[in-house]
């Protein structure tokens, strides 16, 4: 969506593994050619594993789109997944487009405020598999507890059915 003075929301959604980071990069930089352009990652705003796809986060993304819309500045708080807390703030400028990307990025709070949502999908096992090359190995069992978790948040959101855009890995 367009907000006060052009400024635009997107939000790029679908199942860990599918290349969600790898697509808002490809955004980010055709955009940023004549624009300028903030990604946030899901990854820095989640809650350690357990809690990551709660209301708070919802509450989070709404403050984050309703400050981006009004074209106003804005503080996230970063988690630390090495510490499992969060321990760092960014301070968030006004810019023309604003990218947040991750499990959980297009969902309703985020869509009723009008984004422009993207639905990247993947096979389950693909997907894991990509994870464990790129987190690594040791990380499975707790993505196999959050493939089931990012499942029933999918189901219930019906995040991939109200997504504008469908992309397929």
């Amino acid at each position: 969506m367009v907000g006060s003075a052009g400024v635009t929301l997107l939000a790029i959604d679908g199942p860990a593994g599918a290349g969600k980071t790898t697509f808002a990069a490809k955004l980010e930089t055709e955009l940023s050619e004549s624009a300028t352009v903030k990604v946030i990652h899901m990854d820095d705003l989640y809650n350690g594993w357990e809690n990551a796809l709660s209301n708070a986060l919802s509450e989070i993304l709404d403050r984050i789109s309703t400050a981006h819309l009004a074209n106003k500045e804005f503080v996230i708080k970063i988690f630390n997944w090495q510490t499992m807390q969060f321990d760092a703030e960014e301070t968030i400028r006004p810019t023309d487009y604003l990218i947040i990307e991750g499990v959980g990025a297009a969902q309703q709070i985020v869509r009723d405020s009008g984004a422009i949502t993207y639905w990247l999908d993947i096979e389950p096992e693909i997907g894991l598999q990509r994870v464990l090359e790129r987190d690594g190995a040791h990380i499975e069992a707790q993505m196999r507890r959050w493939q089931v978790e990012q499942d029933k948040h999918f189901a219930r959101d019906e995040t991939r059915e109200n997504c504008e855009f469908k992309l397929t890995s």
